[in-house]
């Protein structure tokens, strides 16, 4: 039988051993949908701390649920390792590691290309692997497939299938799972494609597109995020503009979504977080300096994106300024530095640089997230207060909310509170206002 055959026969009977490299937000909801749907699994992550959590069954991603993993493990079908040897003994890899930018704001790739050099010393032949992980166009074709053919031995094509699917992992989604959302595959060649495909259709419930290459998939991704950056980009900048018309810009936009047409609503906010939005555009903009190409409007909506923590602490320094107050000095409550609502996930949080921005400004700032009670950043961890009541919210001079998390009671913060500046408009149905600004 050729490759094709052989691994089309073996997803039909579930023999396929399905390997996932990075059990992050990604990749330990992938593993866990796979063996779900009786598949035997492996997860490998070079944290000690994942794999022995995910071995004695605990969870700790928000979207999967604990009693699924317990159930997995305990029979068999999920297991956890930190030895790249069991690459040997899958048919199927999914590489789901971080892609983050350097300090520099640069694409950093460093995670995918040394987990496909660790792949590829011991990549075997009828072999499926793929690439979940963000990134710029081409670096299926021009990274990772000479990475796996030099470390292996092996030829794309004839010996192993190479494609990329990315992820579209929406963390704290009450509908959209990675079981129900659609997938969209390409890889390096029609029977890879379709043999890619196959393996997805046999696991997830939404529907796979498959597309001509790898470079249209990893395009298709880019798009997706820079497309939000972009328009939250433009409803940042109005922001701005409208504060200073005073004019409220939150109901100009639930007035607008009004139309059937033509029109999807964005929101304004104090910047951008998680683990797409905000870097996504820089893997496109870098990649388009190779070819001569500047992505002038894409970097527009980045450079407004990324200034509006610190517009969000001079907008609080002018609420201060109206009781006779500096930043300087101030006492300062954030709440919730989670980047969107009722998660525990604070990777690229605006929240983080509004605090770090208040502290510069001399402000002394606490923060409470009640899903968040300590967070680290640049090598420091910062501890949250554990509790707000009334008599804590009066203490302090401002209060900034910077998430929207339900569980928070703003009735009790919007009556305590000397001065409030909301940046999510979540105190949008108080009805006494007279201590909120809204972004």
């Amino acid at each position: 039988m050729s490759m094709k055959e052989k691994l089309m026969q073996k997803i039909q009977t579930k023999e396929i051993r399905v390997g996932v490299v990075g059990l992050g937000y990604v990749g330990l909801p992938l593993a866990v949908e796979k063996a779900k749907a009786g598949f035997k699994t492996t997860g490998f992550d070079v944290q000690d701390e994942k794999v022995k959590l995910v071995n004695e069954g605990h969870n700790y991603i928000g979207d999967v649920i604990d009693d699924d993993l317990k159930a997995l493990v305990d029979n068999g079908m999920l297991s956890a390792t930190t030895d790249f040897s069991f690459i040997r003994d899958v048919d199927f890899i999914a590489i789901c590691v971080p892609t983050p930018l350097d300090k520099h704001q640069q694409p950093d790739i460093s995670y995918v290309k040394n987990s496909t050099i660790e792949i590829a010393k011991h990549l075997t032949k009828d072999t499926m692997v793929v690439l979940e992980s963000t990134t710029y166009p081409g670096t299926t074709e021009e990274l990772i497939k000479p990475l796996l053919e030099d470390g292996s031995g092996l030829k794309c094509g004839e010996d192993f299938y190479l494609g990329f699917s990315p992820e579209r992992v929406d963390p704290g989604n009450a509908v959209f799972k990675t079981k129900n959302t659609p997938k969209v595959v390409g890889a390096i060649g029609k029977d890879a494609t379709e043999v890619i495909a196959a393996m997805y259709r046999a696991v997830l419930e939404g529907d796979v597109h498959e597309v001509s290459s790898p470079a249209i998939a990893e395009m298709e991704k880019i798009l997706e995020n820079t497309y939000r950056n972009i328009n939250i980009g433009l409803i940042n900048e109005l922001a701005i503009l409208c504060n200073k018309m005073n004019i409220n810009l939150w109901e100009v936009v639930d007035a607008a979504k009004t139309k059937p047409y033509g029109f999807q609503a964005f929101y304004p906010g104090p910047g951008l977080g998680g683990h797409c939005i905000p870097l996504d555009p820089y893997y496109l903009s870098w990649k388009a300096r190779e070819y001569g190409f500047h992505t002038s409007m894409i970097e527009a909506s980045m450079m407004i994106n990324d200034k509006m923590p610190e517009y969000c602490v001079e907008r609080a320094g002018k609420i201060l300024n109206r009781f006779k107050k500096s930043l300087y000095g101030s006492k300062v409550l954030v709440l919730g530095v989670a980047y969107k609502q009722d998660i525990d996930d604070y990777r690229e949080s605006p929240a983080l640089r509004v605090i770090e921005e208040l502290e510069e400004e001399g402000a002394n700032v606490e923060y409470f997230d009640p899903y968040i009670p300590s967070y680290r950043e640049n090598g420091k961890v910062k501890e949250g207060i554990r509790e707000i009541n009334p008599e804590i919210i009066a203490s302090y001079d401002i209060v900034v909310v910077t998430a929207a998390h339900t569980n928070v009671d703003y009735n009790m913060v919007q009556q305590n509170a000397k001065a409030i500046f909301d940046t999510k408009n979540v105190m949008k149905n108080i009805k006494n206002r007279d201590n909120i600004e809204v972004l």
